[in-house]
């Protein structure tokens, strides 16, 4: 989601059916996309061989031509473009996403 939206975890669950939602611990992290703590980024699901990490994907990201990312560290960001991680990144590391609608106000 953009970084100037409030995430609310109610308003994500009910679109996924999810009856509670958490962030995962730093173990979890580590086993699904050998990430730490503050480096979450698309680019660790090159990692999730099992594709047990599902992504999700706000439409107003989807809607920017280009969308920034950490390269599975926090010391540095990308700028890439939405359509050659959508259409290129996730094919090419056997991901698909799913979209919804995170409205982050009040």
């Amino acid at each position: 989601m953009p970084g100037d939206k409030k995430f609310k975890t109610k308003e994500l669950s009910s679109q996924i059916g999810s009856a509670r939602l958490s962030f995962a611990e730093p173990e979890d992290m580590l086993k699904y996309l050998d990430i730490e703590p503050g480096a979450v980024s698309v680019m660790g699901l090159m990692n999730d061989r099992d594709r047990a990490v599902q992504l999700l994907i706000d439409e107003d990201v989807l809607r920017e031509e280009y969308l920034g990312c950490h390269p599975c560290v926090n010391t540095s960001s990308l700028k890439l473009r939405t359509a050659d991680v959508t259409g290129k990144f996730l094919p090419a590391v056997g991901h698909e996403y799913r979209t919804v609608h995170l409205v982050g106000e009040d």
